[in-house]
């Protein structure tokens, strides 16, 4: 594994806990097949059902480190120092992420996108209606916020927004990922919060864009329809070759994510043609410049 040093130690991962939690369910399920055991002789070794097998196995669960050893025995992994390797990297998938103090206000299906966001090496998205949410200036998450939550009372309100903002640490962050994100020029011209909201958004875009871990571009009207009008998404990728691709697609309720290779080379040739349609970096930036001055 690739959060593995030489000297047999999971490496310090200053990423969060996600990525080591998907490692350890990488290789929980490759030991399984290795020996031949079914997801329902696992899961009677460890008094638990099927389904925690496979949340297990697809890091979506935190880990009992007696389940882990059990498993490893189940398994035949009998070398100690591999199975040391595993605890230890289990323990730290176990690690709260900084999202957690979060959690009160914060869906499930929400919390597990934080954990791959800062987790993604890559993050390449679409936007249809709104600014990313790794740009967004404090008034305009402000007024996103509030259009999902009208009865909500202010100090919630208050914390909505410092989760969107406390997002935004990633972008200055030592090693921080590639961001590329092609918006419609729908999200621009929504006036959310108002003109002048919107006038201090865009030149906020704009300072953004010229990060070199950062590429807005924006697909203008004026270029008709496009593949992605469906909605927005996101495609996160990661430094750990075992570490699937991921798309992510939110809704109101809830969120897909998907990472069959079908389904994320599908979207990826999607993005790939938004940004050939898409106005160049620079032409995008000229653009919401003027935008912004003629608000």
């Amino acid at each position: 594994m690739s959060t593995i040093q030489r000297d047999g130690q999971p490496a310090a991962d200053a990423q969060g806990p996600t990525v080591p939690r998907m490692l350890v369910g990488i290789q929980l399920h490759r030991y399984r097949e290795a020996a031949g055991i079914t997801p329902e002789q696992a899961a009677y070794e460890i008094r638990a059902s099927r389904s925690k097998i496979s949340r297990m196995e697809n890091g979506l669960v935190r880990f009992k480190e007696r389940d882990i050893t059990d498993l490893l025995t189940l398994y035949g992994i009998t070398d100690e120092p591999t199975r040391h390797v595993l605890v230890t990297l289990a323990r730290q998938a176990n690690t709260p992420g900084w999202w957690s103090k979060y959690g009160d206000i914060m869906a499930d299906w929400f919390e597990s996108y934080l954990g791959l966001e800062m987790a993604a090496s890559v993050i390449r998205t679409f936007e249809l209606q709104f600014v990313h949410g790794l740009f967004q200036t404090e008034d305009y998450a402000r007024a996103v916020t509030l259009l999902g939550h009208t009865a909500a009372p202010a100090d919630e309100i208050d914390r909505r927004v410092s989760l969107r903002l406390k997002r935004q640490d990633l972008l200055a962050s030592p090693q921080p990922p590639q961001v590329w994100s092609v918006l419609d020029e729908g999200a621009l011209r929504r006036p959310v919060g108002g003109p002048k909201v919107m006038r201090t958004q865009l030149n906020h875009l704009a300072e953004v864009a010229r990060l070199r871990h950062v590429t807005i571009q924006v697909v203008p009207f004026d270029r008709g329809g496009h593949a992605a009008a469906g909605g927005s998404f996101t495609v996160l990728r990661f430094s750990e070759p075992e570490v699937p691709d991921v798309v992510y697609i939110e809704q109101l309720t809830s969120a897909l994510y998907l990472d069959k290779h079908e389904d994320v080379d599908h979207y990826m040739e999607v993005m790939n043609h938004l940004s050939t349609e898409a106005l160049t970096p620079a032409q995008s930036m000229r653009f919401i410049t003027d935008m912004s001055q003629g608000i």
